[in-house]
């Protein structure tokens, strides 16, 4: 019998050690070693050939102002057939961009050197819209509506779209014959040899403003906008007829007393080491604005001494603050959208008796830009003429009278009932 117990404790003693061991091993914190992951080899598209740049002996991988680092998780993140977790892209490379900032000479791949002067005669109007290569439907909605060119109120308007490479050329397949063929159609793309981000939208202003200068140096007026804009071209020729062209104007919906945003989250984001003042100088929204050729002339010079910045925007600001030019805020200019009342909260902004009267409303959708043209240029618009009532309201009399005698027949029966009690 003891033999027995002796044997069930030591079995229970095993036991007990045995899970106190086990329990221990699986709450003590190990260190995992990761396996070494083989160095992902970027193999270039097809479609992306070499480039040379202009007054630079860079080699063609190098031309890309955006940090490396970033695009590179990006492609990765884009191009993981794996299924693995993909690790988040950092935020914005400063460092990065400011060791490559200096580099603003890049190759124009798809020019236009005729734009200003086929057909012959004044340029009056000259529209440049912000544009990506996947944006095929923006920049033929464009074209179709208030981006037309030819004649209008008697000026003549030309068109040209504002492009750099995309980032992802595998997204993109065979863009550039497809881009050679759009232009060699509408002979309306400048194409440069710059990545087409947010951040290297100061480039594409830098090299219009360029561009325009050699090539369009006679046009009187420039308006530059983004492809989701709704532009009343009518109402922009008729306030620039009334502006003289040879002196300076720069018109939009201006941004005054803006401060640099530090939050690290923002799209926006600038560090102190970047731009340490508290406030940025008079700018407008990159929505559209309105500007003359001498002041055109005067911005592609004043840019080539400015040091590049990320917000193109605020860049411009800073080019205008160089050479003394004041903006000048109108209110036709809706770089944020129309804004509805406070007194009707319910109130549909997207009429046509809001846009009638306005030059540029931001933030719209292709087949909206489709939409809002057509309305507005209809035979009959909505609210050029007031509604015509086919018969006046009155009140009927002989029902009114009525309605009267049977009141005063039942007051006169409630008072006699009253008298009578």
């Amino acid at each position: 019998m003891r033999v027995r117990l002796k044997g069930d404790f030591l079995c229970t003693l095993f036991l007990f050690i045995a899970l106190c061991t086990l329990f221990y091993n699986l709450m003590r914190p190990t260190t995992k070693i990761s396996p070494v992951k083989p160095k992902r080899v970027k193999i270039a598209p097809k479609t992306a050939k070499p480039r040379k740049f202009l007054e630079t002996h860079e080699k063609p991988s190098s031309a890309r102002l955006l940090s490396e680092a970033y695009n590179a998780e990006e492609d990765h993140e884009e191009n993981n057939p794996t299924g693995s977790p993909v690790v988040t892209p950092p935020p914005f490379d400063f460092k990065q961009y400011l060791r490559s900032k200096d580099q603003r000479n890049f190759t124009l791949l798809i020019n236009q050197p005729n734009k200003c002067k086929k057909p012959p005669g004044d340029s009056f109007l000259l529209i440049a819209v912000k544009s990506i290569v996947e944006e095929f439907d923006r920049r033929e909605s464009v074209r179709k509506t208030w981006g037309r060119e030819g004649v209008i109120n008697g000026a003549r308007v030309r068109r040209v779209f504002l492009l750099g490479t995309p980032r992802n050329t595998s997204a993109v397949s065979m863009w550039e014959s497809l881009l050679q063929q759009e232009s060699h159609y509408y002979k309306d793309i400048l194409l440069w040899d710059f990545l087409d981000t947010f951040f290297n939208l100061t480039l594409k202003e830098i090299h219009f403003l360029s561009w325009a200068e050699q090539f369009c140096s006679n046009v009187k007026f420039v308006f530059k906008g983004d492809a989701d804009v709704f532009v009343n071209v009518e109402n922009l020729i008729s306030y620039s007829q009334t502006q003289d062209p040879t002196t300076d104007l720069f018109v939009g919906d201006i941004i005054n007393h803006a401060k640099p945003i530090r939050s690290k989250k923002s799209k926006y984001y600038i560090p102190e080491t970047m731009y340490g003042l508290g406030m940025y100088p008079a700018y407008a929204g990159g929505g559209g604005f309105l500007m003359s050729g001498v002041t055109m002339k005067k911005l592609s010079k004043s840019c080539r001494e400015v040091e590049l910045f990320p917000i193109d925007d605020v860049f411009l600001g800073m080019c205008l603050q160089r050479v003394n030019i004041t903006p000048v805020l109108h209110e036709g200019f809706k770089t944020f959208g129309i804004t509805k009342p406070s007194a009707a909260p319910h109130m549909q902004t997207f009429n046509p008796c809001f846009y009638r009267d306005l030059m540029v409303v931001h933030s719209l959708k292709a087949s909206e830009i489709w939409l809002m043209w057509n309305l507005l240029h209809s035979q009959q618009p909505p609210c050029s003429q007031r509604q015509r009532i086919k018969k006046l309201f009155h009140w009927k009399k002989k029902k009114a009278k009525q309605d009267i005698k049977a009141v005063t027949n039942q007051k006169m029966s409630t008072t006699v009932s009253d008298t009578g009690s």
